[in-house]
């Protein structure tokens, strides 16, 4: 493992997307023998893209299509340049203090979900009106329990490819998990170039899903940058991380042991994949635990993994969509308005006092963010990007990190302020395997398993480690599914705002 030095004063996020896009990417992963030499490549990457200098361009957007008035503390938007690529960012200030609040750098998963899937759904201050949509552009509300209450958010379109983010060579489109960490460091670093008034403000690394396998990477090198020298310094605490992605084996091995806990398969097939599998439900060769998958896998097949509790729900058509993307591009050719074709398009989709589902929100965004008064509002470069998606599953990434536990376990050693949360009823990232990695990790419990409430009612459960400087807080949100802002965004709120202000949950 990599070993810092002691000087550093520390004190201290869809997922059916993900599934498609892994299944299809190479996987490989990293050994602790690897670590440093991995640690120095993203460094050296880093340095990299530091070095080759940046163009930023950023506004405010004080009004936004489908907002009855201004926005309270209006976005800016911008872009940052790293290299051959222009990230698109969505930065809202704390309603609180905000040269005193911390800095989130908020990074969505995906891999290629938009941060307007944070900024919208899980923890900015607006989100779409559903209740009442009919068609035509969708309407924003304000949220009551917008993390930005108490902290400056980022919200980036990354990795390149995601949302408005873009690249000005076609090689440059390329990326792994390696490479998009060297980038989101260069990020950081040059956004608070032109922002200093920021560059004394505390900085959590935080992320949703799949980005939970960036977090610990890069804030090992925010670290590193530190300790090389780079500028402006990084003030970096500590992590946020929401159902995190951290080692694929760990999360496929868990789910056959979580489907059993909520009852989804019987006492007996559990039984015998425990002794015809091993514990091994990834890798095993065995015939009987061939069969045993199978029947496993016929019995979840109908179950939303997202949250077992929801309806499954089939995705949209491929074929609606291309009519979609069809009308949008040929409005003024055809003289028909977005209003008009989108009646149209959705009069088919279950209204959500009916028969609600979770990508009927999801589709808002998509609505919402190929419209060219939007577009206009949020200062986007027009020709840049020919069709916006809330989750581009389509991007040139490959998956080159399999494992980050060596990450965490070295960041242990330097006084990191930690959040670990995740819904109870997620079986994309299943609450026991994180709670197992966590146990991995060897730390002091400092206050054991206990509930914690929201309105005097328990909102789910959590316990604290430590070691040393370095504290961990892990929450489960009761009831909640994949990822928990989405599903639980009051109780999420209370959760983060007493753990950054040092309250017990």
């Amino acid at each position: 493992m990599t070993n810092f030095s002691k000087h550093w004063n520390l004190v201290g996020s869809s997922q059916q997307d993900w599934n498609a896009s892994i299944n299809s990417l190479t996987v490989t992963s990293i050994s602790p023998s690897k670590l440093n030499s991995t640690c120095s490549c993203i460094l050296s990457l880093s340095l990299f893209l530091y070095l080759s200098g940046s163009a930023i361009s950023s506004w405010i957007a004080m009004g936004l299509p489908g907002y009855p008035a201004l926005v309270r503390v209006p976005p800016e938007t911008g872009y940052i340049s790293v290299g051959d690529i222009e990230f698109f960012y969505y930065f809202v200030q704390s309603t609180g203090n905000p040269g005193a609040d911390p800095i989130l750098l908020y990074m969505n998963g995906g891999p290629g979900c938009s941060g307007l899937n944070g900024f919208l759904f899980q923890l900015g201050p607006l989100r779409f009106n559903i209740t009442d949509y009919t068609g035509g552009l969708p309407s924003l509300i304000y949220e009551p329990d917008a993390w930005t209450k108490t902290a400056n958010i980022i919200f980036i379109d990354a990795p390149v490819g995601a949302g408005f983010s873009y690249a000005t060579t076609a090689s440059a489109y390329a990326s792994t998990d390696t490479l998009n960490t060297a980038r989101m460091q260069t990020f950081l670093r040059n956004w608070l170039a032109e922002h200093p008034s920021f560059q004394t403000n505390p900085v959590f690394v935080s992320s949703d899903s799949y980005a939970g396998v960036y977090t610990p990477m890069v804030a090992t090198a925010l670290l590193q940058g530190n300790e090389a020298g780079l500028k402006p310094y990084v003030h970096i605490k500590g992590m946020i991380l929401s159902c995190p992605h951290t080692f694929t084996d760990l999360e496929a091995n868990s789910r056959i042991p979580f489907a059993h806990r909520l009852a989804l398969i019987s006492d007996s097939l559990y039984e015998a994949l425990e002794e015809n599998c091993g514990g091994d439900f990834v890798d095993s060769t065995n015939a009987n635990c061939t069969e045993d998958l199978a029947a496993y896998d016929e019995l979840i097949e109908l179950i939303n993994k997202q949250n077992v509790f929801e309806p499954n729900c089939a995705l949209l058509s491929p074929k609606s969509k291309e009519a979609f993307k069809s009308a949008i591009s040929n409005q003024e050719k055809h003289r028909r308005s977005i209003q008009e074709f989108t009646k149209d398009y959705l009069v088919s989709l279950p209204r959500p006092r009916d028969l609600w589902c979770k990508n009927f929100d999801y589709l808002l965004v998509d609505i919402w963010g190929n419209y060219p008064s939007v577009q206009d509002a949020l200062h986007v470069r027009q020709g840049t990007v020919s069709e916006f998606f809330r989750c581009n599953i389509s991007l040139s990434y490959t998956v080159d990190i399999k494992n980050v536990l060596d990450y965490h376990k070295n960041l242990t050693s330097l006084g990191m302020q930690v959040l670990v949360f995740s819904g109870d009823h997620d079986m994309i990232i299943p609450h026991n395997g994180i709670e197992e990695w966590i146990k991995w990790l060897d730390l002091t419990v400092d206050i054991d398993w206990r509930p914690w409430f929201v309105d005097g009612q328990v909102a789910g459960y959590t316990r604290k480690y430590i070691d040393g400087g370095y504290r961990l807080t892990y929450a489960t949100l009761k009831g909640s599914g994949h990822s928990p802002p989405e599903c639980k965004r009051r109780e999420c709120y209370e959760m983060f705002h007493r753990w950054i202000h040092y309250y017990p949950l």
